[in-house]
């Protein structure tokens, strides 16, 4: 699977941005691992940086976690896991809803150069976040502070937003072959 080459050189950047939002969004797999490339990237050139994760909760055991809080990162684990799962969906979506307000206060203090919304298209998608609230938060970010976005289904509205998107694309997955997810790899 490889693509052709362009036929013409890509155009040169003219202008440098304050700051951008990126998404990372599909059906592939990726998108958090993506951010969390960039987190590693942001730290090393000094940035201050804060992750808010809408699913996984504090009681996961995450490698990522674990190594960017050692770096220095302000990390949120405020979900309550598989929500899709959940016995309880007003709880599951006040959850939800303190993960926004989390989200909203740290992307307003304007304290954080880097901050990911990890797995936020989830709750924007049911519904549990406002989407005009979610982009007129993006659209008023203090001037340096770097956004990026991961989940299925990025609405139309964050996607117009964006900076940069990119859509991963499952080609092939080892859970489709009965492959539980590996430690070290998928978490």
């Amino acid at each position: 699977m490889t693509a052709d080459p362009p036929t013409t050189p890509p155009p040169r950047a003219t202008e440098r941005a304050s700051s951008l939002v990126l998404v990372n969004t599909g059906d592939g797999k990726g998108k958090s691992t993506a951010a969390f490339g960039t987190v590693m990237r942001a730290i090393a050139r000094g940035w201050k940086v804060a992750v808010v994760q809408f699913l996984k909760s504090g009681e996961w055991s995450v490698g990522e976690e674990k190594v960017a809080r050692e770096l220095g990162v302000d990390w949120w684990a405020l979900g309550d896991g598989f929500t899709w799962d959940s016995e309880n969906m007003d709880e599951s979506r006040a959850i939800a809803a303190e993960a926004w307000r989390r989200a909203r206060e740290v992307i307003e203090s304007g304290e954080y150069q880097l901050v990911v919304l990890d797995e936020v298209t989830y709750p924007i998608n049911w519904g549990w976040i406002p989407l005009d609230e979610v982009v007129a938060v993006i659209g008023g970010r203090p001037e340096k502070v770097n956004l990026i976005l991961t989940g299925r289904d990025a609405p139309e509205a964050i996607v117009a937003i964006a900076d940069t998107v990119t859509e991963m694309r499952k080609v092939k997955h080892a859970f489709d072959a009965g492959i539980g997810a590996k430690r070290g790899i998928d978490y």
